[in-house]
């Protein structure tokens, strides 16, 4: 094993974190893993992952912890509470921190971990599952210098689109929550001008050709409704993230002093569906959503 290549940690092996893993076995990386769900972390055995009872004894096995679960709480939990992350690792570990997160909350962990000789790296990530497992995801990055550079193989390794926002964690939140609300909005006006073309008799598919090569194109647009239309909603991006991500995106908008048009419709319409028992489903199921009474 080479200086460039070190063991990493992954806890929370869900569809991005299982992704990450496995792209980082195909290349070579010692990857060790924990995930509340077990059976999520014995899945990777097999491709050469190694399984810890706990997020600390995975960290601990390596240089670097990439922490993929779904919100700030379980992530204070993993780094501070029954996890233990944080007083698990040796000094000069790196802690990622890829879940969609207010820029706040990361901002406060960062300050938290650095007492203890513990580097942060704000990295979230988008892109979905297929594309954080060949590598062709983005990754929005805010830290110091020296500490990309420390771990520029390993950040080049998971992403082939890498973007440097800044070195202030908090800024790759920021980024994301732009980011996510974009797509918010993009997917519930592809699900809505479908559910008008449904509404006005036109073949959805043919609709569809004809806006992917149009000026209402959009890639999640097209990736999502493409699977609606077929009625395959098993979950690659639930229902529930892009509620609590739009919600997040205009909290932040409102914190900043502006209020636009379209984030708060669109938050609305995720919270609308998850109450409505879409949550565990695709965010594709929005279609589904919108065309409940046709």
């Amino acid at each position: 094993m080479s200086d460039a290549v070190f063991p990493v940690a992954i806890v929370g092996v869900g569809n991005m974190g299982s992704a990450m893993a496995l792209r980082l076995l195909s290349c070579g990386w010692p990857v060790h893993v924990f995930d509340l769900v077990e059976r999520r972390s014995l899945a990777l055995a097999s491709a050469g992952a190694r399984v810890h009872a706990t997020a600390a004894q995975a960290a601990s096995a390596a240089r670097a912890t990439i922490v993929c679960v779904v919100d700030a709480a379980q992530t204070r939990d993993v780094l501070f509470g029954t996890g233990a992350v944080a007083g698990a690792v040796p000094l000069a570990h790196t802690v990622f921190l890829c879940p969609t997160m207010e820029p706040a909350e990361v901002q406060d962990i960062a300050q938290a971990l650095r007492p203890q000789g513990v580097f942060c790296i704000d990295a979230p990530m988008s892109g979905g599952p297929v594309r954080a497992r060949d590598g062709s995801m983005s990754l929005m990055v805010a830290c110091e210098a020296m500490v990309f550079e420390r771990h520029r193989g390993l950040i080049e390794t998971l992403s082939s689109r890498v973007f440097r926002i800044s070195e202030r964690p908090g800024d790759g939140a920021r980024t994301k929550l732009v980011n996510n609300l974009a797509a918010g909005i993009n997917l519930v006006g592809a699900a809505e001008v479908l559910a008008l073309a449904l509404r006005l008799g036109l073949d959805l598919e043919r609709t569809l050709d004809v806006i992917e090569q149009s000026s209402g194109q959009s890639w999640i647009g097209s990736e999502r409704m493409r699977r609606a239309i077929a009625g395959d909603l098993a979950p690659r991006a639930h229902m529930s993230l892009l509620a609590k991500d739009t919600r997040l995106a205009v909290q932040a908008a409102l914190d900043a002093g502006f209020q636009g048009p379209l984030g708060s419709a669109a938050r609305d319409v995720f919270a609308a569906a998850c109450a409505g028992g879409l949550s565990d489903l695709d965010d594709a199921a929005l279609l589904k959503w919108l065309t409940r009474d046709q």
